[in-house]
C-alpha cells in the first residue's frame, strides 16, 4: 500500500507593506530586508515586511479608516473560509512593519479597550494604526507545492506617514536582517522572490502614474493558476 501524500498546507491570509520614501520614481527608495537562511518560507530572499494576519488584528480599530475604494477591493474574491475584514488586513500590515522594522504607521489616540498582546507596545506609545495611508496595490496566493501558502495583500505606503524616524530600526525584531532603503532599480539586483519582483514593478507603476483602475491578483488557490483584476 502506497503512503498517502501529505495534505497541502492551508492557505493563510496575510498582509505586506511596500514602504517607499523620497518622492517620485527617479529618487524613490523602498524598504527591504533579508529572510534568514534557515527560514522555512523563502530563505535568504529579500522581501518587504509582512506576514500572516493574527487573531488580534481582527479586533483592532484603526485611527482612520481605509479609503472606501480600498475596502471594496479587499473584500472581493475571498479564498479562505474566514477571510479577515479589510481593517484586519490593514492592521496586520501595520503590525508586521512595526515588528519587523520597528517603524510605526500610526496616529495618536487612545485604544478603546485592552490592546491584543501583539499590539501592546504600539498601544503603550499612545498610537493607533493608520488605515487611511495604505493603498491596496497587489494580491497573490502562493502556488501549490510550497511549505507554506498565503493569500497575501500588498499595501503601498509612504515613509512620510510614519510616526517615527524612518532610519531607526533599533526596535526591529530579528526576523529580517539587512534592513535598508534601496532605490527601485537597485532593488531588482537583490535576490528576490518572483512575486516580489512583480509587486515592485506594480508599485513603481503606481508611483509614476498614480492609482490604477484595478488591482492585479495572481490566484493560485485552485487547480489552475489564474490572473485576475480586482476593480
Amino acid at each position: 500500500m502506497k503512503d498517502e501524500a501529505p495534505a497541502p498546507p492551508p492557505i493563510r491570509d496575510a498582509a505586506t507593506i511596500v514602504l517607499v520614501r523620497d518622492g517620485g520614481t527617479d529618487r524613490a527608495r523602498v524598504l527591504m530586508g533579508q529572510r534568514g537562511a534557515g527560514a522555512v518560507f523563502m530563505p535568504s530572499k529579500y522581501v518587504f515586511p509582512g506576514g500572516a494576519v493574527d487573531p488580534g488584528d481582527r479586533s483592532v480599530t484603526p485611527a482612520a479608516p481605509l479609503p472606501e475604494a480600498e475596502r471594496r477591493r479587499l473584500v472581493q474574491l475571498p479564498v479562505t473560509k474566514t477571510a479577515p475584514s479589510p481593517e484586519a488586513m490593514a492592521a496586520a500590515a501595520v503590525r508586521e512593519l512595526w515588528e519587523e522594522a520597528g517603524l510605526m504607521l500610526g496616529r495618536p489616540g487612545p485604544w478603546p479597550g485592552e490592546a491584543p498582546a501583539d499590539w501592546a507596545d504600539f498601544a503603550s506609545a499612545g498610537m493607533l494604526p493608520a488605515g487611511d495611508c495604505l493603498r491596496f496595490v497587489f494580491r497573490a496566493v502562493t502556488p501549490t507545492g510550497r511549505p507554506r501558502r498565503f493569500d497575501a495583500r500588498f499595501f503601498l505606503a509612504r515613509a512620510e506617514d510614519l510616526a517615527n524616524d524612518p532610519d531607526d530600526f533599533s526596535r526591529a525584531t530579528d526576523e529580517l536582517s539587512h534592513l535598508h532603503w534601496i532605490g527601485l532599480a537597485e532593488a531588482r539586483a537583490l535576490d528576490l522572490p518572483f512575486i516580489t519582483e512583480v509587486v515592485l514593478a506594480e508599485a513603481e507603476a503606481v508611483l509614476r502614474e498614480g492609482p490604477q483602475d484595478s488591482v492585479p491578483f495572481f490566484d493560485n488557490s485552485g487547480p489552475e493558476s489564474m490572473f485576475r483584476r480586482i476593480a
